[in-house]
């Protein structure tokens, strides 16, 4: 057996999530080898460019919070040598979220004490049940930071120690919470405002999730990292090749292979076999068990879990290249716009068999975030992506195909049907804001679930993988360790959540789990794993997008013989 096609380890899918455990492993000596289905590295922080590359668009990076020097995203930085090579380029501090409605309009500003003045100042009759409210809210988000999601007994012990109000609002949803503090509809909407953000109505969504959301933005704000979503893959892609990993992109995993209840590494579509005793899944968690895996190596038990988890609903999402510069429009702020106060709107006609209807819909620019990129958009012009949430079942798009095996639903005209009256409807939307939005418009295009799919292996197109519903929340989500041994898992749908600062928390604690380490405690102490003298990203020239794509085409023996110091 060629020794190139043994490893310490591997990471199947190259999200933010794996790349930072693969990183975090080739940092401490294991050398690991990452595959990824698409041609990109990067997963939902990839960026694509159109028309020559003229415009770059965001497939999911749309800001950032808790970005200060001591946040928890550059701290995971920092311990692996990036500390400084990124960036975070603040959004307005007086507005970094704009929520629009059909009679309000409500900025959401930087700082605890300054978003509870504009609640009162504009609901003043309701001010003893919003300061009841953010009280709460902010109480949960502070004992929340700065915590690892525990995964052994002992550390959930630890953290309901710590945390008791996160615990107690864990187990109940945010309308719960919302009905106790006497709030009116217009009101519990516009706190609601954001949960957009991780796609759960507020009689779903545990009231915790609600508050980490809002602490991990108000507290120090909103940012963007410079170079786009891209820049962050790129940096954790140059910590793995220069501790010694390797990353090849356009491979397909097949299976994990499982003898006697071990992971033994994975082989893939073409039949080719790579052997490792530890294997990281940061693939979707129903194709990571049903497929990947195999029912016959699964507890029965597990197996009926897996099939009745409920993912998060997907988006759809129109990227548009605009004729115009932005900064003449609005301020660097997102915005959030719904068609009423009513609770749960956003999450309209999601369900099978509900008529369809848009509730609402997130509009973004990294043209006014990012506006020295020289990728984004030309002098003058902006790019532009606006993002709603739609159904995932393929009926809805007229399919009855899965998406990731056959190519040939782009050409399905009941699908592209679809696909254009929802592009028409959300601009219709963005233009009862922006009323010359559409006659600025000269590049358009469209990415429905069906795409992600295809792009992410994503049951049902989900980004935010399992639903942040009150019985999937907690200890009741999977954690790093499986009932297979050497078999870890990573990514959304863990304990850690979604989003930059959930994926890359559940890369750093899949690789505690695998070195037996709480490496989360050491680089809050300042412990450096990887040495900032092997890294090369960065500098004049210098192109995240082609470091991510197209790795590994030529020999997966490039890097393989290198150990890393640890």
């Amino acid at each position: 057996m060629a020794e190139a096609e043994r490893w310490e380890a591997i990471v199947v899918g190259a999200g933010l999530a794996g790349l930072t455990a693969a990183a975090y492993l080739t940092a401490n000596g294991l050398r690991t080898l990452v595959l990824e289905q698409w041609e990109v590295a990067g997963g939902y922080s990839h960026v694509f460019r159109r028309r020559g590359g003229r415009y770059e668009f965001e497939v999911g990076v749309h800001y950032i919070g808790d970005c200060e020097p001591a946040g928890a995203i550059p701290t995971t930085l920092r311990g692996l040598g990036l500390d400084g090579r990124i960036t975070f380029l603040p959004m307005d501090p007086d507005g970094f979220d704009t929520l629009v409605f059909p009679d309000l309009t409500f900025r959401v500003p930087r700082g605890w004490d300054n978003y509870l003045d504009a609640l009162v100042t504009t609901f003043p009759a309701q001010e003893h049940g919003l300061r009841k409210c953010v009280r709460t809210l902010r109480a949960i988000g502070g004992e929340y930071e700065r915590v690892a999601p525990p995964e052994t007994l002992i550390q959930t012990a630890a953290f309901a120690a710590r945390c008791p109000r996160t615990v107690y609002w864990s187990m109940r949803p945010l309308s719960v919470l919302l009905d106790a503090c006497g709030l009116d509809e217009t009101a519990r909407a516009v706190i609601c405002g954001q949960s957009g953000d991780y796609g759960a109505a507020p009689d779903v969504v545990p009231a915790a999730v609600h508050a980490v959301l809002l602490n991990h933005y108000i507290k120090t704000g909103a940012y963007f990292p410079q170079g786009g979503g891209q820049v962050l893959a790129a940096n954790l892609i140059d910590v793995i090749h220069g501790h010694g990993g390797h990353i090849r992109t356009g491979v397909r995993v097949e299976r994990i292979l499982v003898q006697h209840g071990q992971a033994q590494g994975v082989r893939l579509r073409d039949g080719q076999v790579f052997h490792a005793p530890i294997v990281v899944s940061n693939a979707d968690i129903k194709r990571t068990y049903l497929e990947l895996v195999g029912t016959e190596h699964l507890p029965a038990r597990l197996v009926r879990t897996v099939r009745g988890y409920r993912m998060a609903p997907p988006f759809f999402i129109v990227y548009l290249g605009l004729d115009t510069d932005l900064r003449q429009w609005m301020p660097n702020t997102n915005y959030w716009l719904h068609e009423s106060t009513e609770a749960g709107m956003f999450y309209r006609g999601l369900r099978p068999g509900t008529p369809h209807r848009l509730g609402g819909l997130f509009a973004s620019s990294a043209s006014l975030k990012d506006p020295d990129s020289p990728h984004i958009a030309p002098p003058g012009h902006a790019s532009l992506e606006l993002l709603a949430y739609v159904p995932a079942d393929y009926s809805f798009w007229r399919l009855t195909t899965d998406p990731a095996s056959d190519k040939r639903y782009r050409r399905n005209p009941g699908y592209l049907a679809r696909k254009e009256d929802l592009t028409n409807a959300m601009i219709d939307m963005a233009t009862q804001h922006f009323p010359r939005l559409r006659r600025h418009i000269v590049w358009q295009e469209a990415a429905s679930p069906v795409t992600q799919e295809r792009y992410t292996l994503a049951t049902g197109g989900s980004c935010l993988g399992l639903e942040l519903a009150t019985d999937q929340f907690g200890l009741r989500r999977p954690r790093a360790t499986t009932p297979i041994r050497g078999l870890y898992l990573t990514g959304a749908s863990t304990r850690s959540g979604p989003g930059v600062l959930g994926t890359t928390t559940s890369g750093l604690v899949t690789a505690g789990a695998i070195l037996g380490r709480d490496l989360y405690t050491e680089i809050r102490q300042g412990r450096v794993f990887a040495d900032p003298a092997r890294l090369t990203a960065g500098g004049p020239g210098w192109d995240p997008l082609h470091a991510s794509r197209r790795l590994g085409r030529h020999s997966v023996r490039e890097g393989s013989r290198h150990r890393p110091r640890t």
